[in-house]
């Protein structure tokens, strides 16, 4: 026979904490996303593994399984099966990531961005009704195929839509209405997969197996969740991209400085310098005299030029002997007559 199933058992107590937990989770992912996209090397691997953390265990994962402590279905207990939930998170956490790093290292393309949008999305829908096989109950359940096609539809979308944000959404003021938009998205997806169950209980209930949703769920979301927010006391207390930017012009012009101050100071020809004056250029060619050596002049040594070694004295002409008579020699007699 049919079952009444009820999808809302605790009132929109539990949709609004699911959808709560979907926008913090994205809110979170696309802050760690945005530190992914200012870093380099392993730092940037590590902020997107967190983002994928973040965005696939808290923003889709966790909230899915809030949204189902609200489920119920009349004339039979519900139970998880516990390995297969557990997959269902790692599946989870595993094709956001995928898509990320696709989206982050696809240098912002367009078809790395469709690729990783449908990757992650079929992923998540898998995650969803992965989660869904995971309850043991003593009904049969079936699911509307139109039904299921929109819930992956709306997954592969949301998701493209969330990598896209991922991209563009950088700063603090756009991250939180990007990240209430991600929340709408995952919660239409999850509630839209839901309703497309039908169950029918069985005439003899049996025994059903697996762990209570408040044993096994509710510590393994608290983990997540204690998870998450200590990544989201980490990326708050990690500088922005703008801080980062403005470190590194800083660095840059310090070292620009350092290196300046260490190189040697040479002085250039003034006349072999294209930027000197022209006055400047026509002193530099004359030519450039000796200094005067003390004790050359007494020595009586000539320079290579007159006036080397300073103005020399003048020197005036020995006077000229007098004018003696033709015929006569210096200390010759005059003859006498006879």
């Amino acid at each position: 026979m049919s079952s009444a199933v009820t999808h809302f058992a605790h009132g929109f107590i539990t949709p609004l904490l699911a959808y709560v937990m979907s926008c913090m989770g994205s809110m979170l992912g696309l802050r760690l996303t945005a530190q992914a996209h200012a870093s380099r090397g392993g730092a940037r691997v590590r902020w997107l593994l967190g983002a994928a953390v973040s965005i696939g265990g808290t923003g889709i994962w966790v909230m899915h399984f809030i949204a189902m402590m609200g489920f119920q279905v009349d004339g039979t207990q519900i139970r998880y099966d516990v390995p297969l939930t557990a997959v269902s998170a790692v599946v989870a956490i595993v094709v956001v990531g995928t898509g990320l790093f696709l989206v982050s290292y696809g240098g912002g393309r367009v078809l790395a961005l469709l690729g990783g949008g449908l990757l992650t999305g079929l992923g998540v829908a898998s995650m969803h009704y992965l989660g869904m096989y995971a309850m043991n109950m003593s009904a049969h359940v079936s699911y509307d195929r139109t039904i299921v096609a929109a819930s992956v539809a709306i997954a592969v979308i949301a998701a493209t839509t969330a990598l896209w944000f991922t991209l563009r959404v950088k700063r603090p003021i756009w991250i939180t209405p990007a990240a209430l938009v991600m929340g709408v998205a995952v919660a239409g997806m999850h509630y839209t997969g839901m309703f497309a169950m039908e169950v029918t209980v069985d005439h003899q209930a049996g025994v059903v197996e697996g762990a209570d949703a408040l044993d096994f769920l509710v510590p393994l979301m608290t983990v997540i969740s204690l998870i998450t927010l200590t990544m989201l006391l980490m990326v708050i207390l990690s500088p922005s991209e703008e801080e980062l930017n403005e470190d590194a012009e800083l660095a840059a012009r310090l070292e620009h400085r350092r290196r300046a101050s260490a190189q040697p100071i040479t002085a250039t020809p003034v006349a072999q310098s294209s930027f000197a004056a022209p006055a400047e250029r026509h002193a530099a060619q004359r030519p450039v005299f000796a200094a005067p050596v003390p004790g050359a002049q007494a020595a009586g040594e000539q320079g290579p030029y007159p006036g080397a070694y300073g103005p020399q004295p003048s020197h005036q002409p020995e006077p000229a002997a007098p004018d003696r008579a033709p015929g006569r020699s210096r200390g010759a007699r005059p003859r006498r007559g006879r």
